[in-house]
């Protein structure tokens, strides 16, 4: 019997509020203030209701003053460009070392995996200096490689990936090497279709890691064209004489955030999936 419990729903329903003001407030005040000129932070206040420069300051943004391609719109293509490297790279590694590892016999495999595992304490704020050190010397500096490469290895998604393999039936591996199928075949024609939906919840995950990258990016970059989004934030609040120029702050904070929602609202269903589903 299900009690009923109208206080207990009202209180949960005002905590869901809570939250979902909590977090949408300072996506509200971004958007307003992208639609104000610069004067009107002078006075230190914040407006909560929209103004009418919104297509102006977009179009400053986007397009420029002069009709050209802003820096803004370029470090959004350098942003995608590492978000995306990092994404399809950190996948593919990983499934190829999960399916080595779970599927192949050779010697000391399960200390490989652990390895690898283990490789989770040492994230690229650790290991930082002798990673830059690398890239330095390989004379990636300042290249796309040199963005994506270094943090495509992913510990993390080896081992969803590897416990995702471990769950198929012994006996679908069998069958599949009595009709003939070799490595690669039962990789491309049985894995992988087994695996859509834990690729999609990773992907999802990974862009939003590839995309949200500040650090990394802010060292192995000093040349303007390999700049990224996230970095350009920082950079037009560094602003060492002057006002800072709030609006257009707020229209590349809203733009950073597009990308993101848009790959969450369309991968949405796969996502809860890949993340919910444990049965193949």
């Amino acid at each position: 019997m299900i009690e009923n419990r109208p206080w207990l729903t009202v209180c949960s329903h005002l905590v869901l509020l809570l939250g979902v003001f909590i977090v949408a407030l300072p996506v509200w005040v971004a958007l307003v203030a992208s639609t104000h000129p610069s004067s009107a932070f002078g006075s230190g206040s914040i407006p909560m209701w929209f103004g009418d420069q919104a297509l102006a300051n977009w179009q400053q943004a986007l397009v420029g003053k002069e009709g050209q391609a802003s820096d803004l719109l370029r470090m959004t293509v350098n942003s995608l460009i590492m978000a995306l490297g990092i994404t399809f790279g950190k996948i593919l590694i990983s499934l190829l070392s999960a399916y080595a590892i779970v599927f192949f016999r050779f010697p000391f495999r399960s200390a490989a995996f652990w390895v690898i595992f283990f490789t989770l304490m040492l994230p690229v704020e650790v290991r930082i200096v002798p990673t830059y050190e690398v890239v330095a010397n390989l004379d990636l500096l300042n290249s796309y490689t040199g963005l994506t490469l270094p943090l495509i290895a992913s510990a993390t998604a080896t081992f969803l990936f590897r416990q995702c393999f471990m769950s198929i039936p012994g006996e679908l591996v069998e069958a599949a090497r009595i009709d003939g199928a070799g490595p690669i075949r039962f990789f491309f024609d049985i894995l992988l279709p087994l695996s859509r939906t834990n690729i999609a919840a990773l992907f999802v995950i990974l862009f939003i890691y590839g995309w949200n990258q500040y650090l990394w990016p802010l060292i192995v970059t000093t040349d303007d064209a390999y700049y990224t989004l996230v970095m350009s934030v920082k950079r037009m609040l560094s602003v060492s004489d002057g006002d800072i120029a709030w609006n257009q702050v707020m229209v590349s904070t809203l733009l950073a955030m597009i990308p993101p929602v848009l790959v969450v609202i369309g991968m949405q269903k796969l996502f809860v999936k890949g993340l919910v589903e444990t049965e193949k």
